[in-house]
């Protein structure tokens, strides 16, 4: 197989530089099927890693891309054959293992999950590790009781990947959604189309100080942590789940154990490159049944190329992108 292009990402110094290369297949890392990419997507994950404003990668050099979709070449599995149109998200490709934004990519048989039904390829990318994780924690709220009489949703961080898409998700699930934002104008009709019912300037938000406050949310899906998971725990209904998702804000979690054993509040942790193969191939099919997304476009209105990659990941950074971006390879 002659050498194709691939986005690299190498330690320089006490940085890290990206660049454009090409590379073979021998050079990547290990792994049983090799797949023709045809699509990658870009998360928070892989602008921090491109960018070099996080230590996403635990070693260098490694082709970037967490997600993608494509065709396999060649497998070593016999659960996959040539022309096999696939996805793999997570499993930590683009951070311990070469990744998706590449002409080509090796992966574990372990990672690769059949296109279902339903999903095109650039639709499994428009979803991508966002949408996955979306889905994911609806699902493991809606397990521990989450009802829709329960109150709304709240969303944190809802102009991005996964918050656009758990909008979408909680809307058609039969939720009322908030959409908790630090940009309500530039981004209400973004919002409003998603599904949201009520938009909240986060800047007006009384974070209060008590261990807990009015019960306001029947739960919420948080992408930022900090001080605004904090508020959460305070103002969510009796028996609500939050899915911590991202730490947009902060890292950092100041509260109390309060909320938890005297409103049954539940913080459930949101964790989606390694999980049960069985979770991750059933929510996958739910993503491309039940719980498919009206509007992918909305979601994910840009399709770049591997070149463009590296300004849109400047942009993801800097809050300067609503949606999510496809990378087209093929």
């Amino acid at each position: 197989m002659n050498a194709f292009k691939a986005l690299r990402v190498h330690q320089k110094d006490k940085s890290t530089e990206a660049r454009i290369e090409q590379v073979t297949v021998a050079e990547l890392s290990a792994g049983e099927v090799v797949i023709k990419v045809h699509y990658s997507s870009l998360n928070y994950k892989d602008a921090l890693a491109v960018t070099g404003k996080g230590r996403i990668m635990r070693r260098m050099p490694c082709v970037a891309g967490i997600d993608l979709s494509g065709v396999v070449a060649e497998s070593a599995d016999p659960a996959y054959k040539a022309g096999d149109e696939v996805l793999v998200t997570g499993c930590d490709i683009g951070e311990l293992h070469d990744g998706g934004l590449a002409e080509y990519a090796r992966v574990a048989a372990s990672a690769v999950v059949p296109l279902p039904r339903g999903l095109s390829l650039k639709e499994a990318m428009q979803l991508g590790t966002a949408g996955f994780t979306a889905a994911l924690a609806l699902r493991r709220m809606l397990e521990n009781h989450q009802a829709p009489e329960m109150g709304p949703i709240a969303v944190t961080g809802p102009s991005g990947g996964v918050g656009s898409v758990a909008l979408s998700l909680f809307r058609r699930a039969g939720f009322r959604t908030a959409a908790i934002t630090g940009k309500p104008e530039a981004a209400r009709d973004y919002l409003l189309a998603l599904g949201a019912d009520e938009i909240v300037d986060r800047n007006t938000l009384d974070l209060g100080k008590r261990p807990m406050e009015s019960g306001r949310w029947g739960g919420a899906v948080d992408n930022v942590g900090g001080e605004t998971l904090t508020y959460l725990t305070r103002t969510v209904n009796p028996w609500g789940n939050i899915g911590c998702i991202g730490l947009a804000q902060s890292h950092e979690l100041n509260t109390t154990v309060m909320p938890l054993i005297l409103r049954g509040v539940s913080l459930l942790g949101i964790h989606s490159v390694q999980m049960p193969r069985a979770w991750r191939l059933e929510v996958w099919q739910q993503l491309a049944g039940p719980w498919k997304p009206q509007h992918l476009d909305r979601i994910a209105p840009r399709e770049i190329t591997l070149e463009e990659v590296p300004a849109a990941c400047a942009g993801i950074v800097a809050g300067k992108l609503t949606g999510r971006s496809v990378v087209r390879l093929a």
